[in-house]
């Protein structure tokens, strides 16, 4: 697992929460939402290769097909 992935999918939370708070503050909740799960997938799609190594490494590790 890469580390510098971590790092960049932390980052993507601290600034859209810092996006969310701004937005919150003046007076756009519904684009603070939609600014929170644009982060929220972003960041999904970011580890999604790392979902599939974890889960080609578990169908080595246990010989399934």
């Amino acid at each position: 697992m890469d580390v510098t992935m971590l790092f960049k999918i932390a980052g993507l939370g601290i600034l859209a929460s810092i996006i969310a708070t701004l937005l919150k503050q003046n007076g756009r909740e519904e684009l603070a939402t939609i600014a929170v799960i644009m982060g929220l997938v972003t960041g999904t799609l970011m580890m999604l290769s790392m979902v599939t190594e974890l889960l080609d490494t578990v169908r080595s590790v246990f010989s399934l097909y």
